[in-house]
C-alpha cells in the first residue's frame, strides 16, 4: 500500500513544480478528483468543483494570457493547509502588460489538494 504524503511533503513537491514553471503539472499531480477552486471574483469561475473544471480554468488562463515571468514564494505550512505567493508578469489578451501579486491557500486531505483559494494584492 502506497504511503500518503503529509501536508508538508505535498506543499514542498507542489511548490517545487510551480517554481520550475510547471503549474499545470503540479495540479495534475496533486489535485483531488473533487478539488474546489475559489477565486476572489464573481462570475462563472468564482467557484469551480472537480478536476475537469479546474483544468479547464487553467486552459482558459493560458489561452487568454501571455505569461512573461512567474516568481513563486513558499510554501508556508500550517496544519493541513499551506500558502504560496505568486508574482506574475502577464499580458491579458487585448490589454496592457501587468504584474499580478496573489496568494493561494491550499487545503490537503489524504495526500491531495482538496481546495485552493486565491487572494489578490493591489
Amino acid at each position: 500500500m502506497e504511503r500518503l504524503m503529509d501536508t508538508k511533503a505535498v506543499a514542498k513537491a507542489f511548490t517545487d513544480l510551480c517554481k520550475k514553471g510547471e503549474l499545470a503539472q503540479a495540479g495534475d499531480k496533486f489535485w483531488a478528483d473533487e478539488v474546489i477552486s475559489r477565486e476572489a471574483m464573481e462570475g462563472d469561475m468564482a467557484k469551480l468543483t472537480g478536476r475537469k473544471a479546474v483544468e479547464g480554468k487553467g486552459q482558459w488562463w493560458y489561452a487568454n494570457h501571455t505569461v512573461h515571468d512567474v516568481k513563486v514564494e513558499g510554501p508556508y505550512v500550517s496544519g493541513n493547509q499551506f500558502v504560496v505567493r505568486f508574482k506574475m508578469d502577464v499580458t491579458p489578451k487585448g490589454k496592457a502588460r501587468e504584474t499580478m501579486d496573489e496568494v493561494r491557500v491550499y487545503t490537503v486531505k489524504n495526500g491531495k489538494i482538496v481546495e485552493e483559494s486565491f487572494f489578490y494584492g493591489e
